[in-house]
């Protein structure tokens, strides 16, 4: 039986043999066995606990050293107190705190919170698209700040844009930038990172209250700044 790396916490159970549709990984954050398929005689074994949330760690032969390719080798070296979270399927990873849980977040594709403070959370989500790059979108201080304060936030909050980054890695380009959405009542700062690949836009958003964000920051930009796009 093959070994995988400690640093796989989620792998999407699509990227197998359609025919055997429960999850393989070494760890506990991981996604449903589907019930739409009669289930393999390790999924018999452990059936009883298959359930929306919860799947089942079986034999790993299926998946290969070839998966885990140069692409993935800053996934090797994930920092301390930190996982990192890969999806072959809809290509993309990124690290999240260890101590976060993974939760439903509506449409999106993947979310990670800390569990005493929910508003303390990464999510990622993505879109069709025909552009090929983020910069298809146009100058990026234009661009952020559209999304920013149509897209973002709602008609009864003030956004601010405090700072905004480009950066290329394996020729791939990303938009970072950190920003406020105030109201009367509340205010939230976040990080996200928006990119375009494989047909997809990708937006990952971290953020927490206002109130923490000065202790949470650099924390919180180890997120932003690990998201990658991975090639499908």
């Amino acid at each position: 039986m093959a070994t995988l790396p400690s640093w796989v916490s989620t792998l999407h159970n699509k990227f197998f043999n359609s025919t055997t549709r429960c999850v393989v990984t070494p760890v506990s954050t991981i996604k449903a066995c589907s019930k739409e398929v009669p289930l393999n005689d390790n999924c018999e074994i452990l059936s009883s606990i298959c359930s929306k949330r919860r799947a089942l760690l079986i034999g790993a032969s299926a998946l290969t050293s070839s998966m885990f390719n140069s692409s993935f080798a800053f996934a090797e070296e994930v920092p301390e107190k930190y996982r990192a979270f890969v999806d072959f399927v809809d290509g993309y990873s990124y690290y999240y705190p260890a101590d976060w849980r993974d939760f439903d977040f509506r449409g999106h594709d993947s979310a990670f919170k800390d569990p005493f403070a929910a508003l303390q959370h990464v999510r990622v989500a993505f879109i069709p698209t025909e552009k090929k790059d983020i910069r298809d979108l146009g100058p990026m201080e234009e661009a952020i700040f559209d999304l920013v304060k149509n897209i973002y936030a709602a008609p009864n909050q003030v956004p601010t844009i405090y700072e905004m980054q480009e950066h290329t890695i394996d020729g791939k380009n990303y938009w970072t930038f950190e920003y406020n959405l105030e109201s009367e009542a509340f205010a939230r700062t976040a990080f996200a990172t928006i990119a375009i690949g494989n047909g997809r836009y990708y937006t990952l958003v971290v953020g927490a209250n206002e109130r923490r964000w000065s202790r949470l920051r650099n924390k919180l930009k180890v997120v932003a700044d690990s998201f990658r796009m991975i090639d499908i």
